[in-house]
């Protein structure tokens, strides 16, 4: 079942390679594209935030007040880290001068996206234990998520600073924490216990914090009302792509 697990998870974590298909356009073609995948991976981000990582959550331990309040002081917690986090490397970015074009949001996106693959390999490693079939259909999802998801990642990557090709490899190596979380799952399966699911609401309030705070800013400044409409229809595709997979593949 281990193997079974790494397999799988491995696999996922080369979609991280979609975000390569950009390495073949041209620099003209890639700067007029990249506002849309930042203002759709902010879409996504959201998305997946709202539509599936709280709503998984609130399932878990029910609507009663007392487990709604917990959920979203998880939420609150992991926007408050990530305010701290962002603020640490911006500090450590004025007194670096090795990388100086880097933008502090370009390492969130990586952290961000470790964190929520690591989770994303517990969620796998635990549906194989309860079953084949469950864990089938489990990485399927994820991996319907992780699609559109490193393309918008990518693109914000490129933006905030980081050449191509190490955009690429840096997207890999966090994508990669998924069979690091798979191999966690599996070993601490019996012990975890209904402790894991607060991590789901962490992880959304770290991707609403970069959403809302790193890159709709990025994008709502536009000088034109057609290069507007432009980001908010991506936006919306972002959230719509999220929206689909809920509603036709979500089990």
């Amino acid at each position: 079942m281990l193997f079974l697990i790494i397999g799988v998870t491995f696999l996922i974590s080369l979609i991280a390679f979609v975000g390569g298909l950009t390495l073949f356009l041209r620099e003209k073609v890639l700067e007029k594209i990249i506002g849309s995948l930042i203002a759709f991976s902010a879409g996504t981000l959201m998305g997946g935030a709202f539509l599936h990582l709280l709503p998984e959550a609130i399932s878990e331990k029910g609507t009663d007040e007392s487990s709604l309040l917990i959920i979203f002081l998880y939420v609150l917690l992991g926007f408050g880290m990530f305010f701290v986090l962002e603020n640490f490397i911006r500090w450590h970015h004025h007194h670096n001068k090795e990388h100086p074009e880097i933008m502090p949001f370009s390492y969130l996106i990586l952290i961000s996206d470790g964190i929520h693959n690591f989770i994303d390999g517990i969620i796998i490693a635990a549906s194989f234990i309860i079953g084949f079939p469950v864990g089938i259909v489990t990485a399927l999802v994820v991996a319907s998520h992780e699609i559109p998801q490193e393309m918008g990642e990518f693109g914000v990557l490129v933006y905030g600073g980081f050449k191509k090709t190490k955009a690429l490899l840096l997207n890999f190596a966090s994508s990669i924490t998924i069979v690091f979380g798979g191999i966690f799952g599996f070993l601490l399966a019996d012990r975890i216990g209904e402790k894991i699911i607060f991590l789901l609401p962490l992880a959304a309030g770290h991707f609403i914090y970069i959403a809302a705070s790193d890159l709709i800013p990025e994008i709502k400044h536009k000088e034109s009302i057609k290069k507007s409409a432009i980001s908010f229809s991506m936006f919306l595709a972002g959230i719509g792509v999220m929206l689909l997979m809920k509603l036709f593949i979500d089990v």
